[in-house]
């Protein structure tokens, strides 16, 4: 079987033949002269023949180094045009659902990563939940997600890579005309006989539920009864004035008409959301959308941590090992 040729190899002896200097052809590649010299070595040994011949006053190529020139470079502008229409083609982002909110984190990120990338398009697309966007992530059918990935089965996990962007504060969402709704804050202990809808009946967000999960059973409080998910602003808001449980949310959520959006504290509990995609994608949109998140994260505190505030332990591994790497 024939070995594989990586592109790099054929640059540094392309940049070589056109200098016949290893100097000069690695400050063009910016590489070490060593690394440079090790390449067109093991290029030769791959071809089986010398492509250069060597003095210490110069350098020049051999018969078998000028057959390969212009084979060589032809490789490298198809190469280098697969990899050009491959960067511009659009991000394919899933912000979960097409309600928008104040400070939905979604839509803070999303104007200013496409302005910050202006050539090019990220273009949303509405799963439902990141448990849905994961399988649409492994089937190369998108890019790029949002959402609790500690709530993913560890298989996906395993598959998928991740960056922390924001802890969202979780609060409680209910009809206006719910008995807990006209407070300003509730305490957990406060939702003691009112079962909490944490969305169990939605395949798309078992990460959101998982979470809910563990966060009820800390505190001694009771999930609600499993339902068909709602679908869109309107639906949302007649779901919760039909079942009158409250909807475990986040403070940065939508607007819902009749409703009301009430936080939660003594303990703040918190969910981190990660921008989600598969390991090694190079596209400018990601790297749009992890600028524009990191910028937006050390200006407004995206990932810092209040003091008595509750954390899945797995998002907390996360958010040390992302900080961690954000400071080195």
């Amino acid at each position: 079987m024939p070995a594989d040729l990586h592109p790099r190899l054929l640059r540094g002896f392309v940049a070589t033949a056109e200098t016949l200097h290893f100097g000069r052809a690695a400050e063009r590649l910016h590489v070490a002269q060593q690394a440079l010299s090790r390449d067109v070595r093991a290029l030769e040994r791959l071809l089986g023949d010398a492509l250069f011949t060597r003095t210490t006053r110069s350098v020049e190529l051999t018969g078998a180094g000028l057959r390969l020139l212009p084979k060589a470079r032809q490789l490298l502008a198809l190469h280098d045009e697969i990899v050009t229409a491959a960067e511009h083609r659009p991000l394919l982002l899933d912000v979960n659902s097409n309600v928008t909110g104040p400070d939905l984190t979604s839509d803070r990120l999303l104007g200013p990563a496409r302005a910050a990338w202006p050539e090019g398009d990220i273009l949303a697309r509405y799963l439902g939940g990141l448990a849905a966007a994961a399988e649409e992530l492994l089937a190369h059918r998108l890019d790029a997600s949002l959402g609790r990935f500690a709530g993913l089965d560890a298989r996906v996990r395993g598959q998928l890579a991740q960056t922390p962007v924001r802890l969202e504060r979780v609060s409680v969402m209910m009809a206006a005309a719910h008995p807990l709704a006209g407070r300003p804050v509730l305490r957990l202990a406060e939702l003691a006989g009112h079962p909490v809808d944490i969305c169990a009946g939605n395949p798309a967000t078992t990460e959101w539920a998982d979470l809910g999960i563990r966060l009820l059973r800390e505190h001694g409080l009771k999930a609600a009864a499993p339902y068909v998910p709602p679908v869109g602003v309107d639906e949302t808001a007649r779901y919760l004035t039909r079942h009158g449980d409250p909807m475990l949310t986040t403070t940065s959520g939508p607007l819902l008409p009749g409703v009301v959006n009430v936080p939660l504290v003594d303990p703040v509990p918190l969910s981190l959301v990660s921008l989600v995609h598969r390991p090694g994608l190079r596209h400018p949109g990601l790297t749009a959308l992890r600028t524009v998140a990191g910028e937006l994260g050390v200006r407004e505190g995206w990932l810092r941590r209040p003091a008595g505030s509750w954390l899945p332990a797995a998002d907390a591994v996360l958010l040390e090992a992302g900080t961690a790497r954000s400071r080195t």
